[in-house]
């Protein structure tokens, strides 16, 4: 059976596998080299994190199998020249990740594409999203980020940047012009340091979601802000494309059992048009896997490209 090459870049880790074409990582394939703070002032640490998980599974048995590359980067991307420039990590501007591995893969078939984007394949090959033909699948965490299926295909646009719903300009709240995007209103860090600023004692997006548990009042109004902020985002994004269905993920999505639900019930608030209300929102059915699954299917799944 022919195996992909499945490599997921963030804003902290590298992650490699080789995934068949089911869809299941290879045992023991799995790689991690985590980059930290270093990477972005450093090339060099994300090219050696690179290099490390690719050496790991070019060691396997199974490598003879693997005949393409999947990517999912942090972006934005350019998939048309093969570079990233992830917003936080300006070291990495540039990179001509494509290029770099072909050559520590010695594979020439590389595809890029967002990690949103990868994201959101995965969930609709065989996640949350199966089955769903308009759908916009995103993750809560660092930062918020997503990819979007259309009348059963992915979006790319015309760089590979389609579906980055986190730039996506939403309002200020409560008067903070500092903060405009769903990112910057509604992703862990920014949710915590808003707490924080309301006097709120703790320091984690888990010390929130125990606030958040104990019926917090701070902690309840940090997490309903999120989930306004995301609400209208989405209310956007069904409006313009008639989505029926917003698969959530990331880390900080588990705030709050109910922060579905919350977001459901902002997206209602928001919409104008009744069918952009109609859109539903459940969790994610891939986990931490999704990244490296849809890396994998633009290799396996090129018919959802």
């Amino acid at each position: 059976m022919a195996l992909a090459l499945a490599i997921d870049l963030g804003g902290t880790k590298v992650e490699a596998a080789l995934v068949d074409a089911s869809g299941a990582i290879v045992p023991g394939s799995r790689a991690r080299s985590a980059t930290g703070a270093a990477a972005a002032t450093d090339r060099t640490v994300l090219e050696r994190a690179l290099a490390d998980v690719i050496a790991h599974c070019r060691a396997l048995p199974e490598w003879g199998a693997v005949t393409a590359v999947g990517i999912g980067a942090a972006g934005p991307i350019d998939r048309t020249a093969g570079t990233i420039s992830p917003i936080n990590l300006p070291a990495a501007h540039g990179m001509p990740i494509v290029r770099l591995v072909a050559r520590e893969s010695g594979l020439d078939d590389v595809t890029l594409r967002l990690d949103g984007t990868c994201i959101a394949l995965a969930e609709a090959w065989l996640g949350a999203a199966q089955g769903v033909a308009n759908a916009i699948v995103f993750v809560v965490s660092t930062g918020v980020g997503g990819g979007i299926i259309s009348d059963g295909r992915l979006i790319g646009g015309g760089s590979g940047n389609a579906g980055h719903v986190g730039q996506v300009v939403v309002t200020e709240i409560d008067g903070d012009a500092a903060a405009s995007t769903v990112e910057q209103l509604a992703s862990g860090p920014h949710i915590v340091a808003w707490a924080q600023r309301q006097g709120w004692a703790g320091t984690t997006g888990e010390d929130l979601a125990a606030a958040y548990r104990d019926g917090d009042a701070v902690a309840v109004a940090a997490v309903a802000r999120s989930a306004h902020a995301i609400g209208v985002g989405l209310a956007n994004a069904a409006t313009l494309l008639d989505l029926e269905l917003a698969v959530v993920g990331g880390g900080f999505s588990f705030v709050a059992e109910d922060f579905p639900e919350r977001i459901e019930a902002a997206v209602r608030a928001a919409s104008v048009n009744a069918y952009a209300a109609r859109l539903r929102v459940v969790r994610a059915g891939l986990g931490g896997d999704a990244p490296l699954i849809g890396a994998a299917a633009l290799v396996h799944r090129r018919d959802l490209l």
